[in-house]
């Protein structure tokens, strides 16, 4: 197997850090913040986008060491990408039923009345 050009290598890196960092701060996110509401945002939005950018940095590898593009790494970011928002939102809505309240100690009645 031949070596990757340096620049190539520099964005395979820096992909791989930027969603490590953003990983991280996903899971910081989720143990510290106060409330449940304000814990869906670690996982779907930060978690997501860290997750995200690991796969393009995968995808890049795979797609220059093996001379095409891998179906393995795009069918799971486009999962990631779409099952991601929707649990957020199933578990937002269930808990707005469940009448968990935030950090304030409400849920606003207009809220509740959508659901």
């Amino acid at each position: 197997m031949e070596e990757l050009p340096l620049y190539l290598q520099s964005i395979i890196a820096a992909l791989i850090l930027f969603g490590a960092i953003f990983a991280f701060i996903g899971s910081l996110g989720l143990a510290k913040l106060p409330d449940f509401y304000m814990r869906l945002h670690g996982p779907t939005k930060a978690t997501t986008l860290g997750l995200g950018a690991m796969l393009v940095g995968s995808m890049i590898f795979f797609s220059v060491t093996k001379g095409s593009l891998t179906l393995h790494e795009v069918l799971i970011t486009l999962f990631l990408f779409i099952t991601a928002p929707v649990s957020a939102h199933i578990l937002s809505k269930s808990a707005i039923r469940e009448r968990i309240y935030d950090s304030t100690g409400m849920v606003e009645e207009k809220t509740r009345e959508l659901f």
